[in-house]
């Protein structure tokens, strides 16, 4: 199924560009900024099974956006600057924003290099628990256990399911199933409970990960001194804050504010939702965000900045660099709106 919608979603792309019907619609659906959203950024793997892979672009990708943005006179700001632009009803120019979520040390290593190349701020939203070292990245963990065996068994709906995972096709469709399982589960705690069960059984060390792939407070700190670089909160846990109860969501969005400001003795005043689609965050989320006093708050929820976001401060929309779609004849779609408006019917806003 995600085989399938990754394929429409190139194809509509690609009909995009080639009907240059993007051309027709960036007037209208461009809006006055784009918030671009990234994750890692760092050389292309290998291996055959990468079901992460749409969290990664390579760094040619960035810089390829970056001097599509150029060409184009736009504004690359701060999300400091987003806010004051929406604030003061500042139009006169378009600007860009590049967020990247999760806190990864490929964010320093390979992002910020070609960031600096064009003197472009970049927003970094820190997990405080995995800058602890102790969070979880569960969709690394599932794809580290699926790699190593010929097969899984997992729980689902109850029954004990055996899933073939001996050939790359057969883990990524393992992979998608059990992403998509752990997903529906009611709480954090069981998603919690089944990735460990699953990484016990085919011996992955999960307390590991977020050591190997995020920065340390340490490394932060350095990172945070850096005159392009913003930190913004990203959860303790990287939890789905719709399952938690209000003074729970609270305690995510505050303490993992208080804990960064803490550590790197600077005000936190940016947030991105952890998953920040639908299912992840809504009114209620946005309304403690605004309580909570950050500035801003960023979802996944795909679509352009428009005059009218400037009522929705803790709901803006981004549009997502995905790895799996790093070809630079997408570049100019992307940043016309007309993709993300075709998304959307065309609605401008999403953030009911």
């Amino acid at each position: 199924m995600k085989l399938l919608r990754n394929t429409v979603i190139r194809a509509g792309l690609e009909a995009l560009y080639f009907s240059g019907a993007h051309h027709l619609l960036r007037p209208i659906f461009a809006g006055v900024g784009i918030i671009f959203m990234l994750h890692h950024v760092r050389p292309r793997r290998d291996d055959e099974f990468q079901p992460n892979h749409h969290l990664e672009v390579e760094p040619e990708f960035l810089r390829a956006i970056l001097e599509h943005l150029r060409a184009l006179d736009v504004d690359i700001v701060t999300m400091d600057e987003v806010h004051q632009r929406l604030q003061k009803r500042n139009f006169a120019r378009r600007f860009a924003c590049f967020t990247l979520d999760d806190g990864y040390r490929d964010n320093r290593d390979y992002a910020l290099p070609v960031m600096r190349e064009f003197d472009a701020p970049l927003t970094v939203y820190v997990t405080s628990d995995f800058a602890e070292g102790t969070g979880r990245l569960w969709w690394v963990a599932l794809e580290r256990a699926i790699a190593k065996t010929p097969s899984i068994e997992v729980p689902i709906g109850g029954t004990a399911t055996r899933l073939d995972t001996s050939t790359p096709a057969a883990k990524q469709a393992a992979f998608d199933r059990v992403h998509d399982w752990l997903r529906r589960l009611p709480g954090e705690h069981d998603l919690q409970r089944e990735i460990s069960a699953l990484c016990t059984r085919h011996d992955v060390d999960e307390s590991l990960i977020a050591r190997d792939l995020c920065m340390s407070w340490e490394e932060l700190k350095a990172f945070a001194d850096d005159s392009l670089v913003t930190i913004g909160a990203h959860t303790i846990t990287h939890c789905n804050l719709t399952r938690l109860s209000e003074d729970t969501a609270w305690l995510e969005l505050t303490e993992s504010r208080a804990r960064i400001e803490a550590k790197l003795q600077r005000p936190v005043l940016h947030l991105a939702y952890p998953y920040g689609d639908r299912i992840a965050a809504g009114q209620r989320e946005f309304a403690l965000a605004k309580a909570a006093g950050f500035k801003t708050a960023v979802t996944t929820r795909p679509g352009m900045i428009f005059a009218e976001s400037a009522d929705h401060m803790t709901a803006l929309q981004r549009v997502s660099l995905n790895g799996n779609y790093q070809d630079e004849r997408i570049i100019p779609v992307l940043t016309s709106g007309a993709a993300t408006a075709m998304w959307n019917g065309f609605r401008r806003i999403d953030a009911a």
